[in-house]
């Protein structure tokens, strides 16, 4: 049974007459018998009496008109929800970000995209860069936001926008008043308060001293948190030190209840996440130029 069948019949059916329904579709006169013969003989059952030159539904007939009807009815309204979801009036588009990114980059533009396409619903979940990955690789998110490349071949990537890490400590700290301090120095003769292994930003300052000749093994690790707000008040209340995105780092070093020491820290790119293989829907395509510009 095809749709085409089913409009076939619904026509001559309203009509009660083959030539009519079949001008009415614009299809010939043989077309619109061949599809209700199929139907008939396709199911074993007649829908028409044929009397004399005219024609009249059977009982079986026009119980199925109603049902006909109805499936012609739900297609038009899936091909409406298609063309809907082509032109961005209705959808889902669902998101990942690491937590850096989902708190402190990402929610203005989710607010523009809002204000452009108000009929678009995102679904956005949080988690570390790991776990961001894994969602899109695995297709439970559509786009993932994260700090830094992933090594991952199903995975493309595209840079969104840079960040800056810094070095906090709290006023009272040692370092606040240090003159001057190297990144060795930090490593070798402090104890630090960082974010759970798999977070973005764990891996950003573990690659910078690696790119500076220090192996992160060096670091002594008084408290690994699963949250940046967590790894900050922990460093407010002036336990060892950390490195954390400017961005995070803001609110305690306006309100003075952080002191950020002078070390040269290499700048990070946030990474829009996509799987290879999936087309991106219209959606992610307007939240990614929305971004761009």
């Amino acid at each position: 049974m095809t749709l085409d069948q089913l409009r076939v019949f619904v026509a001559v059916a309203e009509r009660q007459h083959v030539t009519r329904a079949a001008e009415a579709l614009n299809i010939a006169q043989s077309a619109a018998s061949a599809a209700v013969a199929s139907l008939e003989a396709g199911h074993g059952v007649r829908l028409f009496h044929r009397v004399g030159r005219g024609i009249a539904l059977t009982e079986a007939g026009r119980l199925f008109l109603t049902e006909a009807r109805a499936v012609l009815a739900r297609a038009s309204a899936a091909e409406l929800a298609l063309a809907e979801l082509s032109g961005l009036v209705r959808g889902v588009l669902s998101v990942q970000a690491s937590q850096t990114i989902a708190s402190y980059w990402l929610p203005r533009h989710l607010v523009a995209f809002r204000r452009a396409y108000p009929g678009i619903e995102i679904r956005l979940e949080i988690g570390n860069t790991a776990q961001v990955a894994a969602a899109v690789h695995e297709g439970l998110a559509e786009l993932g936001f994260v700090e830094g490349a992933v090594e991952d071949e199903q995975l493309l990537g595209q840079v969104v926008a840079a960040d800056r890490l810094v070095l906090v400590v709290a006023p009272d700290h040692p370092w606040a008043t240090s003159p001057g301090l190297s990144l060795r120095e930090a490593v070798e003769g402090g104890e630090w308060v960082l974010r759970e292994r798999g977070s973005g930003t764990r891996s950003a300052f573990e690659g910078a001293l690696a790119g500076a000749g220090i192996a992160p093994g060096a670091l002594r690790v008084a408290l690994e948190l699963p949250s940046n707000e967590a790894v900050r008040a922990a460093v407010e209340a002036g336990l060892g030190a950390t490195v954390i995105s400017a961005s995070v780092a803001v609110a305690g070093l306006e309100a003075g209840l952080l002191h950020q020491v002078p070390v040269a820290l290499p700048e990070r790119s946030f990474h829009a996440l996509r799987h290879r293989e999936r087309a991106p829907s219209r959606a992610a395509e307007a939240l990614l130029a929305l971004i761009g510009r």
